[in-house]
């Protein structure tokens, strides 16, 4: 492996690149221009995958500078495992994103590119901090170009939905921020610590049984609006509603897995005796987001709104699987295949992460593709598509049956899973759980049958054109990353597999009781 610093070209190469895209301006190849950067971010980022050291847990391509030094801040990156697959899937999706607004963005095409690029460094940044400072200051600026996208390309709502997002994010953040500063002071009050805000330090910190607790509800407030998971939900449809397509693509696909990383690296690590105790409560929200978000997507009539709403329930799987660990410990304490059974779940966790990013991309892509010809996204205005744009038709099926977790795609492996992790835990939880195939199934087939299926609908319809080259790319692309991680996921679980294995003992380890698990400590 050589000595370059790959994580830092992946971050600001981006960044830098669309600035430049700023400067090109619309008239003088800004489309061409963000496209090669965003391809050569992508092809950048392979390395990653290719020398990654699959033996070990450490973090890899590590890069350390001294940034703020009476504070201790420093710019410091790394990626284990569980980080490395999502900066290849944002700097994937990216390119699709950048294609996809090829055509369609009729104005301040410069400006709209280049709010894409800016956002896939800070994404980047954010799957690769090593400092809890620096992964705020993604965290949060990753907000700003998404403001800028939805507010300034989207629909006759944009305002409202903007600042709904805007409110509810930033709101859980201010929590996050007082809760770093609480770990970086107690660390430095801390006999054997040194006030740090590295998250390798605060993961080593002990932390009393009442301090974890409110931790740990500052984490799930500012995480759990990112995922987004229920009752902190409602800003997503009306986000993805007005977003433009390529807004909607990148919200689903790549921003709400920050949530769902987020508390892999800080919630679990850092506060693993009160992640135990308040395990009950989000198992309770992810259920609730599977089961009852999955009947309220049953009932939209708005093609995006009801992908959105299907984005929460499938999201509900990633922190179930998550959160699993705890009950699956407690009720195998004597079992020696129970870390195999928690690995199964928090690797079904992280597999669902990728699989929706796919699945959710090519969902809102195939109606942007529909939104481009007819202008709208009501259900009940579309039907017999497939009559006028049978290869579209195909993709779109396709998705929709990886949307349900038909075997042999990617939407089928982390739930199935997840699923069968369940039932290490709770016969119940792994009843409610498999709704979702049923749930799932039924909102999707009837999207699909209203839309695609039947006679020719009206005069509209009857004039559609079948896909372009342009759309076929984008479409062909995802559809391959569907079907390969559907048929083939051992080279995602291959490299994740030593991280998760880390992540689980460190999740299990009590911080109370030193030497003894958290199901033990609890249970003091």
């Amino acid at each position: 492996m050589l000595d370059l610093p790959i994580l830092s070209f992946l971050i600001w190469l981006p960044i830098v690149g669309g600035f430049g895209v700023l400067i090109v301006g619309d008239r003088f190849g800004a489309k061409q221009f963000a496209l090669g950067v965003a391809l050569l971010t992508f092809l950048l980022s392979l390395p990653l995958y290719a020398w990654f050291d699959r033996t070990t847990a450490n973090m890899q391509f590590v890069e350390f500078l001294p940034w703020v030094e009476s504070f201790n801040i420093n710019y410091h990156l790394g990626i284990d495992g569980i980080s490395m697959p999502l900066i290849l899937l944002n700097t994937f999706i990216t390119v699709l994103v950048v294609i996809a607004g090829w055509e369609v963005i009729k104005y301040r095409i410069s400006q709209y590119l280049a709010a894409f690029l800016i956002m896939e460094g800070v994404v980047n940044g954010v799957f690769a901090s090593l400092d809890a400072m620096l992964f705020y200051i993604m965290f949060e600026g990753m907000l700003i170009p998404l403001f800028l996208i939805i507010g300034i390309w989207g629909g006759a709502r944009r305002v409202y939905a903007t600042i709904k997002f805007f409110l509810y994010t930033f709101f859980g953040s201010v929590f996050l921020l007082i809760s770093l500063i609480y770990l970086y002071q107690l660390g430095g009050g801390t006999e054997g610590f040194t006030a740090s805000f590295a998250i390798a330090d605060l993961q080593k910190l002990p932390i009393g049984r009442t301090p974890q607790i409110l931790i740990f509800l500052s984490f799930l407030l500012a995480f759990g609006v990112k995922v987004p998971m229920w009752p902190v939900h409602t800003w997503l449809p009306d986000a993805h509603v007005e977003a433009p397509t390529g807004g909607s693509v990148i919200l689903a696909a790549i921003t709400l897995k920050v949530g769902g990383y987020a508390f892999l690296r800080f919630a679990l690590p850092i506060v693993p005796d009160a992640a135990a105790q308040l395990d009950w409560l989000v198992l309770f929200m992810s259920l609730t987001a599977v089961v009852y978000i999955g009947f309220v997507a049953l009932v939209q009539q708005d093609m995006k709104k009801l992908v959105a709403y299907s984005s929460i329930a499938h999201m509900g799987f990633v922190t179930l699987g998550f959160f699993l660990v705890y009950s699956i410990a407690e009720s195998a304490q004597a079992n020696s295949t129970s870390m195999a059974s928690a690995m199964l779940a928090m690797q079904g966790g992280m597999v669902q992460m990728v699989s929706h990013g796919f699945i959710s991309g090519a969902m809102f892509l195939c109606i942007g593709v529909l939104y481009d010809r007819m202008h709208t996204r009501d259900i009940n205005a579309y039907g017999g598509v497939a009559n006028r744009m049978p290869m579209f038709a195909a993709f779109f099926v396709l998705f929709a049956m990886a949307n349900t977790g038909l075997p042999g795609t990617s939407g089928f492996v982390g739930e199935f899973m997840v699923i069968l992790a369940s039932f290490k835990s709770d016969a119940w939880v792994a009843i409610l759980a498999s709704t979702t195939l049923i749930i799932g199934a039924a909102y999707t087939l009837w999207l699909v049958k209203r839309v695609i299926f039947g006679d020719i609908k009206n005069g509209e319809v009857a004039e559609l054109q079948d896909i372009s080259q342009r759309e076929f790319v984008m479409l062909a692309l995802l559809a391959g990353a569907v079907l390969l991680l559907g048929l083939w996921p051992q080279p995602l679980t291959d490299v994740m597999d030593m991280s998760i294995k880390n992540l689980v003992t460190q999740a299990l380890q009590s911080k109370i009781c030193i030497g003894r698990s958290v199901v033990e400590a609890c249970q003091l």
